[in-house]
């Protein structure tokens, strides 16, 4: 019961609460519609709530901020180390070409020095080194079925490397200058003094014997080949004079030349043709 003024009035039944409250309703939202009198009073609420909206989703831009950062760890790791990879075999494959390059251009400068003098002329692979001492023989990977033969000439760019000793029908053997049994004829391109060139076993070292204080040669002297004999074309670079040495006590000079073929370096080297195949080489056995 509800007293009002000394009356007495029995409490609204629920049908009348609804109907009131609708009316309340209704008018509310017909004035909030035409003058947006709740608006303030909205946002006020809105403000009111918006810390505990920061609050109830924190955690879950918390998470969603670590699973991004440790997503984003993840791809850049794998990505650098995709880039490494990738650098490493850009950095083998430059190597490569580089090496392609140095060998291109080594071949191209053997095969301008051999088409000065002869047209015909055969690359080669070195397939083997001999490893015996003073013994100077390398293996080519060209033979009998390539038209290689007995006495033939071998160069580089910088000179002659040796004659072709043995052949077979795929590989070649050939004996160096520098073999301590090998002799090539030579003249002195400065004084035109003709000489024998012999190996000593040594890789880089050639001897000049039987020359008297007399004889025309100087140190730094080229001497190429001169073509006696037939079994090495002339004018090609042998050997340079390093070091004599004249000794009162002796009849001859001791006369030490370098070769000027790089006869430890390089995959390749070069065949040529035009001189005819050696009946009794400058070969010693």
């Amino acid at each position: 019961m509800i007293n009002i003024f000394g009356r007495s009035f029995g409490a609204p039944s629920n049908l009348t609460r609804l109907i009131l409250l609708s009316i309340l309703s209704g008018t509310l939202m017909v004035l909030d519609h035409r003058g947006h009198h709740l608006e303030k009073i909205r946002a006020g609420l809105n403000l009111l709530a918006y810390p505990v909206q920061v609050i109830a989703a924190a955690p879950t831009q918390v998470f969603h901020g670590i699973a991004d950062f440790l997503t984003t760890r993840g791809a850049l790791r794998r990505d650098n180390e995709k880039l490494l990879a990738e650098r490493q075999l850009l950095l083998a494959k430059l190597q490569k070409f580089e090496t392609l390059e140095e060998e291109n251009r080594r071949l191209r400068r053997m095969i301008g020095s051999a088409t000065q003098v002869t047209e015909k002329v055969l690359a080669a692979e070195l397939i083997e080194v001999s490893s015996e001492p003073f013994t100077r023989k390398i293996v080519v990977a060209k033979g009998s079925q390539d038209g290689v033969y007995v006495g033939q000439s071998v160069i580089d760019a910088h000179g002659i490397m040796g004659q072709v000793t043995q052949v077979s029908s795929r590989v070649s053997r050939v004996t160096l200058i520098t073999d301590a049994g090998h002799a090539i004829p030579v003249f002195d391109n400065r004084s035109g003094l003709r000489m024998l060139v012999f190996g000593t076993g040594d890789p880089d070292k050639l001897k000049i014997p039987y020359l008297t204080a007399s004889a025309d040669i100087k140190e730094g002297d080229l001497l190429v080949s001169s073509g006696m004999g037939g079994t090495f074309q002339p004018g090609y670079p042998v050997a340079h004079v390093v070091k004599i040495i004249n000794d009162s006590n002796e009849a001859f000079l001791t006369v030490t030349g370098k070769p000027t073929a790089q006869l430890n370096h390089g995959k390749q080297v070069m065949l040529i043709w035009g001189n005819k195949p050696a009946r009794s080489g400058d070969t010693r056995k």
